[in-house]
Order: C-alpha cells, then structure tokens, then sequence
C-alpha cells in the first residue's frame, strides 16, 4: 500500500472489490445482480453479497485495469505459466517512506469535505449508523438490508492501537450530512512466518444520491494515504469477485436455527419430500451444553485464551497475532455483537470457541423484520473434537435466538460442516495480501476471519 505518486494508491483497500472493478457504478446496489429472480433467490444472494460474496457484474476474465497498474500479484502470471514454486515471497512494490507520502488529502467535488468519524461520539456513530443502514446494501424489491448496528460499529472500529484518523467521513459543506465513509484499522498479520503491519479496510460506503460522482476511488486513495502516513504499506482484504491475484479462497456454509423463520422469509426452501415439521425436527439442537466446563469467557480468561489462540493459528500459513489486549477486545463477550465461550477444567481453558452477531432486516414481511445471524469466528478445540465444540456453539446460538450460523471452511471447519448439517453457500470469498505475494494456499491453510 504505497503512496508514491498519483499512480499508486488504494490498492490495499479493495474490500469493496466492486468499487474498484467499476467505481462508475453503485457500489451497494444490486439491483442487477438480483434482477427477474424470486423472492428466495434474492434473499440468497443478498445475504452472499452482506458476507462480502459480491457477485461479479462481469465475466471474471475481464481486463483489470485498475489492478494491473497496482503491487499485486496479476492473474496473467499463471496464465503465461509461473507456477507457486515460483513465487518469492514478499512484497511487490519498491520500499517507501513516510517522507514520500502525499501531505495533503485528496480533493473532493465541489460543496464536499472530509471529516474524521468518531465513534465514540454517541452522534456520530448514529450518523455512520444511519448512513450504513439506509445505503450500504439492499435488494432490488427494497426488502432485504444489512443491519450493522452501533454497538457492532464501535467494537469492529475501536480495536487497539486504532486510529481515528482511519475513520473516514465525506461531510456536505453546506449542512455537514455525513454522506460517505471509508474505515481502516489496523492488524498484524502472519503470512509464510513473515510478522506483517497491515491495514484492514471495512465500511465503504456512498450515499445512493452521490453515486454519480465517483467518490469510491477518491475515499480508498484518501484512507490509502493516511495508513500510509503511519508507516505501513500493505493489507489483507476479502472479496466475493476474483482479483488480481487471491492467496486463498474460501467458501461460507449456512446451517439452520430456525427453518420456519428461514422459509417463511424466503433464504431457505422446505427439501424435497420434506414437511415443515419434519425440516423443524431435522435442525433441532438440545437445550444443554454436552461438554463438561464449558461456560461463557470473561475478561480474566484472556491470557490464556491468546496463548491457545497464538499455539493453534501458527500452525495455518496466513494468521493473524492477537496479543493479550487485543484478544479480551475482540473476545470478551459484549451483549448481541460477540459471544466466547471457553472450556475449563482444574482452573485452566482447554478450548474455547467464539461467534459474531450480524443481523440484517427483513423490511415489509408480515410477521417478521429481523434476520439474527450468527458467524463463526475463531475457534481452538485442544482436549474435546471440535465438532463437539461447534455443536455446544449451535446450542448457544440457538439459545440466543439466532436464526442461523454461518462458517467459513477455513481452518479445520470442514472437518464438522456436514457432520453438523451444514448447508454450502454459492460463490467464493476470497483472500487478498496488498502488496505482498506468496503461493497460493489452501482453505484449511487460511487462519484468518475478517468482519
């Protein structure tokens, strides 16, 4: 993620892969990739795209000319035949320093200017909320929206070693509306046993009014530039498209909670030669935990839980190193945004397991305005299997009245998806270094979850 010249800018913050294959187009909307299909299928999709499975608007050979002029590894390099023996691995770009980067931001359209969001300003969280929540994804009928709320915001936002300075704003002049925002913060990452200081970009978003104005480029090369002022020139990012050039590709598994719930909003159908009650019946979980000492993490668990964190995600290829600080921010359990749950015996945690809140709304169905969503986030099964362990999961998401619980089969998810009736999604996510290549590895190789 270097800022060099006008040339070399917002690679690394692609999360919004769209944006950056067409910044003419509505980054959020997706009205033609869900257009003449049902209700059902719809939902489906949307739900795909909320998960950062963004459906490409285009064949996925098409020329990148946005990406080839960047420091990634290109598509082209396989097709002429260099093969991941090949790669040497590290970073792409010539290093840069501080003193090279652009002091001044980048210039905005006229009757516009950038701000710094704080979210820890009980208004301007609202107004990130508030844009986030009428414009940030939403299908073609006006019935489905990604509900992130303010208190999932300030936890994905506020991380340690944050900086405000990352919380990007576009304010109109005349009557300050927050209008866009961009969001980085930052992460260490391990990839191929190199310690990285990367940026992780999130929250690209754009007034429905504004789209006309190509803000997407101008808000990824303004967040580039100010990641790049804190001396640090590479990130890892998630997209539904295929890029230039991903390290991993991974697939999300959804598996029902409440299949009546699922059906009757239209992202799940009854199977063949199946009845409601039998489809009830058949993704049922018990009411009680089966593991002995299992119970809900607390903030004195954290060393412990880091250090089984830091002993099982070494083994993946690309992870990220939490430290002990980190670890009871991310995993202290918080009320409808993050549930941890560890496993004790004779005073010291064996296992523990986590999953994150992500609910969308359900707008205009009669009985129902909400879509509660569980994700798996991280998770280390040492004395128990871990399909035990993602089964007494099930059980706590079900008591927490989830609808359903997604996962992603990276590391050692694949091992219990099926078993645990777990249905595969369509589309792939996948993984991307900024200017940092490396061979291209495998699912259970991949030791990272990105919100």
């Amino acid at each position: 993620m270097s800022q060099g010249g006008e040339g070399a800018s917002a690679k690394d913050v692609s999360a919004v892969a769209n944006a950056v294959t067409a910044p003419d187009a509505p980054q959020t909307d997706v009205k033609t990739a869900v257009a003449n299909k049902d209700k059902a299928a719809q939902l489906q999709e949307l739900y795909m795209r909320m998960q950062g499975f963004k459906m490409p608007s285009a064949p996925e050979n098409k020329d990148h000319k946005f990406w080839s002029t960047q420091p990634v590894p290109q598509l082209s390099s396989e097709a002429s035949g260099k093969i991941d023996e090949e790669v040497v691995i590290g970073p792409l770009d010539d290093t840069k320093t501080v003193d090279q980067v652009r002091q001044e931001p980048y210039g905005l359209p006229a009757s516009y200017e950038w701000c710094v969001i704080d979210v820890k300003n009980e208004v301007e969280l609202k107004e990130a909320y508030t844009l986030l929540t009428e414009n940030y994804v939403e299908d073609d009928d006006n019935m489905f929206r990604f509900d992130y709320s303010p208190e999932f915001l300030r936890w994905a936002l506020c991380s340690p070693g944050y900086f405000k300075e990352w919380h990007v704003g576009v304010r109109q002049s005349n009557n300050k509306k927050l209008r866009a925002m961009i969001t980085g913060i930052p992460v260490t990452s391990n990839a191929m046993g190199k310690s990285l200081k990367m940026a992780e970009i999130n929250f690209l978003c754009i007034h429905k009014k504004l789209r006309s104005k190509r803000l997407a480029p101008v808000l990824i090369k303004e967040v580039t530039r100010r990641v790049n002022l804190k001396d640090q020139w590479q990130a890892v990012y998630t997209a539904g498209v295929l890029l230039p050039r991903p390290v991993g590709v991974a697939r999300y598994w959804h598996r029902s909670l409440n299949p009546k719930k699922l059906i009757s909003v239209g992202f799940s159908r009854i199977q063949e030669r199946m009845t409601m009650a039998r489809t009830i019946k058949l993704y049922s979980v018990p009411s009680e935990p089966k593991i002995q000492g299992i119970r809900e993490m607390v903030k004195s668990d954290a060393k412990q839980v880091q250090a089984l964190l830091a002993e099982y995600l070494k083994q993946h290829k690309v992870f990220i190193e939490f430290d002990v600080e980190e670890v009871e921010h991310w995993f202290t359990p918080r009320k409808d945004v993050i549930y941890s749950y560890v496993v004790e015996k004779d005073g010291k945690v064996t296992d523990f397991c986590s999953f994150y809140n992500l609910p969308s709304t359900v707008i205009g169905h009669p009985q129902y305005n909400h879509l509660k969503a569980a994700y798996c986030f991280y998770n280390v099964a040492n004395t128990v299997p871990l399909k035990d362990l993602m089964n007494d999961a099930l059980i706590f998401a079900n008591r927490e009245k989830f609808d359903v619980f997604n996962a992603l089969d990276i590391m050692q998810n694949a091992t219990f998806l099926k078993e645990l009736k777990f249905g595969i999604g369509d589309g792939n996510l996948h993984y991307y270094f900024y200017n940092f290549q490396m061979p291209t590895i495998k699912p259970n190789e991949i030791g990272i979850v990105l919100l």
